[in-house]
């Protein structure tokens, strides 16, 4: 998502990735021993050892290990020391920070909609003066450029990702009973249909989260948005440019109604959705025979399996891209992840952060597992096995975007859309539904 990779091997790649980029800091278009004395690509030749770099986020326990790992190699190459803290609390205390007048000098966003509001106070800075356009294209994919940037300018770089658009699904009986695996939605519904024939329940859908129930809900409705309508509608959508009270979100509200409500399809009705805890959800797949055949979740839901389950074609269970629905809009992935930004402005912040955005500064999380970074320049061969397949949809993808609840206001995001969700399962129409949650937004 082993840390550490041969000096030499990794001054010779850096340098021929960064060497032909106008990098900030006015780095030549080519380095001799001279003008780069310290030999790495990160600093612009200049000698910055010694100095120190803190980075906070909420990575903790194993996730902080494989983190540092992956910074030493920065650290052996430019021997500026990287400090990382983490902290379950990071999304209260960066805020206490920031207006407190102690910001970590790098923080670790795992809501996009957190860095822009910190932004918006002058706590995050762009970084356009920063990293050349040209070093971002090469680095990432044009969706990853453009969900970086606040009121047009740049003010992080992506570190790591989680794919959503996911289904999971027993593949020993997929290939007893001879389902093949869906390529469009009308596909998918079809194999749904055939499923009720063969007296098979095609889906398990389990929303329970304790105060949080709701948000599985908001993924569904997400990916199916992405599916449905093209990429800038999803973006008003986000800042309620589009009301969820309007042609384009009752639609996809219809598209997920003839899989939630429909008895035949899933697994408990609507009182399984609503009951059954979110972690449950793949279980039912597992069961000999299987209760249920599919199941959408993103790639977190491997964490809730049993122990000992197996995940692969040859497994117990193993998973396929959730399909698109509209061929105009190809193959739509939405994600969750941290896009790194900075809140001080020294050099060897600005080092650290042309490293965080190269795929080099993945390697030592990414060999471990647990890990999928969005660099373009990433090896696959770093990957193990799964990881690798979920990287492989995110390079497929047609178009990428951020869960849309964490881009919302709070009032939304977590709040109305959560609650939303739960009183249309509940069986309350769309025509109070939709208008409520549009409320949250004058909140």
């Amino acid at each position: 998502m082993r840390g550490i990779f041969a000096l030499l091997v990794v001054t010779v790649v850096a340098l021929a990735l960064i060497a032909p980029m106008a990098l900030a800091g006015g780095a030549p278009e080519e380095e001799t021993e001279a003008t780069n004395p310290t030999g790495n690509p990160w600093t612009d030749g200049e000698d910055l050892s010694g100095a120190e770099v803190t980075i906070f986020g909420e990575y903790v326990d194993e996730d902080a290990t494989r983190f540092r790992a992956a910074l030493e190699p920065f650290i052996e190459q430019t021997g500026i020391m990287v400090d990382y803290e983490g902290s379950g609390d990071f999304e209260v205390l960066i805020t206490v920070r920031a207006e407190a007048g102690d910001p970590p000098d790098i923080a670790a966003f795992p809501q996009p909609g957190l860095m822009e509001d910190l932004h918006a106070r002058g706590h995050v800075y762009d970084l356009d003066a920063w990293l050349d356009i040209d070093f971002l294209e090469q680095q990432y994919a044009d969706s990853w450029i453009e969900m970086s940037k606040i009121d047009g300018d740049v003010a992080g770089v992506w570190y790591r990702t989680e794919i959503k658009s996911l289904v999971w699904y027993p593949p020993a009986v997929f290939e007893a009973e001879g389902y093949e695996i869906p390529g469009t939605w009308d596909e998918m519904i079809a194999l749904s249909d055939r499923m009720v024939a063969d007296g098979y329940r095609p889906w398990s859908i389990a929303m329970e989260s304790a105060g949080a129930t709701g948000w599985i809900g908001t993924d569904w409705i997400e990916d199916i948005m992405l599916r449905i309508h093209p990429p800038e509608v999803y973006d008003a959508w986000v800042t309620n440019d589009v009301q969820f009270d309007s042609p384009e979100v009752r639609e996809a509200f219809d598209v997920l109604s003839e899989i939630w409500f429909n008895r035949d399809y899933v697994l408990g009705g609507t009182t399984g959705i609503l009951t059954v805890p979110y972690g449950d959800g793949a279980n039912p797949l597992l069961t000999d025979p299987p209760q249920a055949l599919m199941h959408r979740q993103a790639s977190l839901i491997e964490a809730y399996m049993p122990d000992g389950t197996k995940v692969g074609p040859e497994g117990d269970i193993d998973f396929f891209y959730l399909p698109h629905i509209d061929d105009a809009f190809g193959d739509p992935v939405l994600v969750t992840g941290e896009i790194m930004g900075a809140m001080q402005d020294r050099p060897e912040v600005r080092a650290v952060m042309r490293y965080l955005a190269t795929g080099e500064s993945t390697r030592g999380w990414l060999e471990q597992g647990g890990f999928v970074a969005p660099h373009r320049d990433v090896d696959f061969d770093w990957y193990p096995s799964i990881d690798r397949r979920y990287a492989e949809i995110l390079e497929a993808a047609d178009t990428v975007r951020f869960d849309a609840s964490t881009l919302m206001p709070g009032a939304v995001g977590t709040g109305t859309f959560w609650t939303g969700m739960v009183d249309w399962t509940h069986g309350e129409s769309l025509d109070d539904v939709l208008p409520a949650i549009d409320a949250g937004f004058a909140d």
